[in-house]
């Protein structure tokens, strides 16, 4: 788990940073996030995701509060190629636990990586949360980079730096460029989901 989440609120900019142990159970970890709210009152948990080796995630919940953070899933020694995906499976269902359900899952589409490595983690990566999805029958829903970037910055080919600048703009501290990208993916789902509502 993260040693670090982030708490902050939607609507008047303030946030609660809280040092957690690395050893916690997520669900305790969650449960000292408790902060304000963020003004959302669409009654629907949304969990973004920013997919790989490091994950960046941010969770808006039903009682408006958005947690966020970078979860490590490097393999580790002596441990076979395929364990990381298992932990990475066994998270999600925690993190699902823990919040009392997920009602939407929203992940960032890559269609061009650096290098081979990160295309197979990325796909394996995919392949689990797809499959955790429709096993959990949870809408889900990959999002491109561009668009992404767009409705955080403005522009569709923006920087890492520009995205996590604009991140911050709203009141959020990421700890990493991967929970920047998740909770600007938070944003435009939350968003849309605004936008839904009013058609």
């Amino acid at each position: 788990m993260s040693d670090r989440l982030t708490l902050l609120t939607y609507v008047n900019v303030s946030f609660v940073h809280v040092d957690v142990m690395r050893d916690l159970p997520l669900k305790s970890q969650l449960r000292q996030c408790v902060g304000p709210e963020h003004g959302n009152d669409m009654n629907t948990t949304l969990l973004a995701l920013d997919l790989g080796t490091q994950t960046g995630w941010a969770l808006a919940s039903r009682d408006g509060h958005i947690t966020s953070g970078s979860q490590c899933f490097k393999p580790q020694r002596f441990e076979g190629g395929g364990m990381r995906f298992l932990r990475f499976k066994r998270w999600l269902t925690d993190l699902k636990q823990c919040t009392d359900g997920i009602d939407q899952v929203v992940f960032e589409e890559v269609r061009r990586h650096a290098g081979v490595d990160a295309a197979h983690a990325y796909g394996g990566f995919m392949g689990q949360l797809t499959a955790w999805c429709e096993h959990h029958q949870i809408p889900y829903q990959g999002v491109p980079v561009g668009t992404i970037k767009k409705h955080a910055t403005g522009k569709g080919n923006a920087s890492k730096d520009e995205v996590i600048a604009a991140v911050r703009a709203r009141g959020h501290a990421p700890s990493d460029d991967n929970e920047a990208d998740a909770l600007a993916l938070l944003h435009w789902a939350i968003q849309t989901c605004d936008n839904a509502r009013e058609v």
